[in-house]
C-alpha cells in the first residue's frame, strides 16, 4: 500500500472509531491534544499520522497503537527522530500485544502519553542506550539490558549519546480495548 493510500486507511480508521465511540471531533482533538483541523485532515486522508499524533489519539479513542496501524505488520510511522515499526500483533481473550522495533536517532526523545490501566511495556535495547520508563523514575537501559514498567502513566524514551534500536512490547489487557481483541 503507498503512503496516500495508507495515510486514507489510517483516517478512516480513527474516523470509524471515533463515531463508534459516539466522540465528536471536537472532542477527541480536545482529549489527544491536537489541533481539530489536524484530526480533520487525518481523517480524510490528506494529512500523514505521525507516531506522536496516532499515540495521541489511541488513549482517548481506547484502542492500542496497533489498531490505528490497521493491524498491519510492518507498518512504519515516525515523527521527531523516532521510528516504530509493528513487528507482530497477537489479539486474544487476555488482550492485545504489540511487538514494535523502536529506533531513536542520537538525542531524540518521545515523551508518551498514559495508556490505559494494566497496559504493560517491556523494551529490549540491542543497540546503544536508552533512558527510558515513567516520568520521573526513568532508567538508563545500555544495549542488551531489559526493563519493563506499567504505563498507565506518562513515560519517555531517550536515546543516550548515539543512536538506538530496541524491541518494544506492549501488552494491553483486554478491559483496557473492550471489543478491540
Amino acid at each position: 500500500m503507498d503512503s496516500r493510500d495508507h495515510a486514507a486507511a489510517v483516517g478512516h480508521r480513527v474516523r470509524e472509531l471515533r463515531l463508534a465511540r459516539g466522540i465528536t471531533l471536537s472532542a477527541l482533538a480536545a482529549a489527544a491534544g491536537v489541533g481539530k483541523g489536524s484530526l480533520s485532515e487525518l481523517e480524510s486522508g490528506t494529512r500523514n499520522p505521525t507516531l506522536a499524533t496516532l499515540y495521541a489519539l489511541a488513549g482517548p479513542l481506547k484502542v492500542p497503537l496497533g489498531t490505528l496501524l490497521l493491524d498491519e505488520v510492518g507498518t512504519e510511522v515516525s515523527s521527531d527522530g523516532v521510528t516504530g515499526r509493528l513487528l507482530d500483533l497477537r489479539r486474544g481473550p487476555q488482550g492485545v500485544r504489540e511487538t514494535y522495533c523502536l529506533d531513536l536517532a542520537a538525542g531524540s526523545e518521545r515523551l508518551s502519553p498514559a495508556h490505559g490501566p494494566g497496559v504493560v511495556e517491556q523494551l529490549l535495547v540491542t543497540e546503544g542506550v536508552l533512558l527510558a520508563g515513567p516520568v520521573g523514575a526513568e532508567r538508563l537501559c545500555p544495549e542488551g539490558s531489559m526493563i519493563h514498567w506499567v504505563s498507565d502513566v506518562p513515560h519517555s524514551y531517550r536515546a543516550e549519546g548515539g543512536a538506538v534500536s530496541a524491541i518494544l512490547v506492549v501488552t494491553t489487557p483486554a478491559t483496557v480495548a473492550p471489543g478491540q481483541h
